[in-house]
């Protein structure tokens, strides 16, 4: 795992062109310079600045602070499957602005196709997909017993939040995002929570998402109310990286990345005060979230090795808390159905779609035209219902 760090400040195309972040760039990514965004108010760029930046945010100069993860020496093979036929599947992946879409069952791709200039070597960023593998760090630090339990308080490993509204959060209400605490996500809204918080000046010698959190009052009790929150998910990146003493990135890549045979380098982007953004921003290839769902159906084992509890997936992915929406729920950082399935799902259309019932795993990446509330999330779920269909039927 290595740090990089590029220069923040934007001096016009000309200069950038002529430097290192230029070349870092590949063919089609260079081909979109003049789209680049100049600021880091990512939920506000415009589409032509998404399609640009998303498959490079690690090499933007105003966001590209990151550390490096590397690949396993032996990936793990996806080999070719029956072709799976998709009937509508070219107006579906122009309606999703797909990047990306690879189907895999039993092991073996079924479907995989690309858009927008993106190919199966670039990296793509995950958005909220990153908050499923935070979760599954914490599964591996319980495993290894750097974190004793989650009914322990998240403030007896991140000390910045006593006195706060955290004092009485345990970890399992962080993971099942129903600590009670006041939190506004709408990513349309500038002075949203989600939205404010990127902006705020961290105190002296405290992790910028502690400080702001810290700050936030209490609205409902503990574990009352299920409430969506992509600031705890950070916390909880926070609170892994204290009780392992590790990087996440680096602990990601001992405990996943490697374990798990991931093919390609991924990078992690970090917050002002050097943290990885535990919620969000981690960029790998789509194959390699595809094979992140193959690892949470071998139930978190990797080779011989039981990476995290043998039932924590047990836990995770099963609907922990009600979120008021029929056959759905919520779990450790993952969203679930009541048929068994389970997705890590991010903004402007990331996803990873695990059906353990038929060995199926859906990972896409795309740039909607609207972060969360376009019409595109209700035609994914109907295109996951599709695939689930024709794999029944025997296609």
């Amino acid at each position: 795992m290595r740090k990089r760090t590029i220069a923040l400040g934007l001096a016009g195309a000309a200069i950038l062109a002529g430097g290192a972040w230029y070349a870092s760039l590949d063919k089609e990514t260079r081909g979109l310079i003049a789209a680049m965004p100049t600021n880091a108010d990512v939920l506000m760029w415009s589409q032509d600045q998404r399609d640009a930046a998303f498959r490079a945010l690690d090499r933007l100069p105003v966001l590209a602070r990151h550390h490096t993860i590397a690949p396993s020496a032996h990936p793990v093979p996806l080999p070719p499957g029956k072709p799976l036929a998709i009937p509508g599947m070219d107006h579906y992946l122009a309606s999703q602005r797909a990047a990306a879409m690879v189907i895999v069952q039993d092991g073996k791709i079924r479907f995989e196709r690309y858009g927008l200039g993106f190919d199966a070597n670039g990296r793509w960023t995950s958005f909220s997909v990153a908050k499923s593998f935070t979760s599954t760090l914490v599964g591996a630090a319980i495993q290894d017993g750097a974190i004793r339990s989650l009914e322990d308080k998240v403030s007896q490993y991140i000390p910045g939040l006593r006195g706060s509204a955290y004092d009485d959060v345990t970890i399992r209400q962080l993971l099942t995002m129903s600590s009670g605490v006041r939190w506004n996500e709408d990513y349309e809204d500038p002075k949203s929570d989600v939205a404010e918080f990127n902006r705020a000046k961290p105190e002296d010698g405290l992790d910028a998402t502690v400080s702001y959190m810290r700050k936030l009052p209490r609205a409902h009790p503990p574990g009352a109310v299920w409430h969506y929150n992509t600031g705890e998910t950070n916390l909880i990146g926070v609170l892994v990286t204290s009780a392992v003493k590790k990087p996440l990135a680096q602990y990601l890549e001992e405990k996943i990345w490697q374990p798990a045979g991931m093919e390609q380098e991924a990078t992690w982007l970090l917050g002002k005060t050097g943290h990885e953004i535990g919620g969000c921003c981690l960029q790998a290839a789509t194959r390699d979230f595809a094979r992140f769902g193959l690892f949470v159906l071998a139930n978190g084992k990797a080779g011989r090795q039981q990476i995290v509890p043998p039932d924590w997936f047990a836990q995770a992915t099963h609907k922990q808390k009600d979120i008021g929406k029929p056959g759905k729920g919520y779990g450790f950082q993952w969203w679930t159905y009541d048929d068994g399935s389970v997705a890590a799902q991010g903004i402007f259309g990331q996803g990873i779609f695990i059906d353990p019932k038929r060995r199926l795993v859906i990972a896409s990446n795309a740039d909607w035209t609207r972060a969360s509330k376009g019409p595109e999330p209700e035609a994914r779920e109907a295109f996951y219902k599709q695939v689930q269909a024709l794999i029944d039927a025997g296609n």
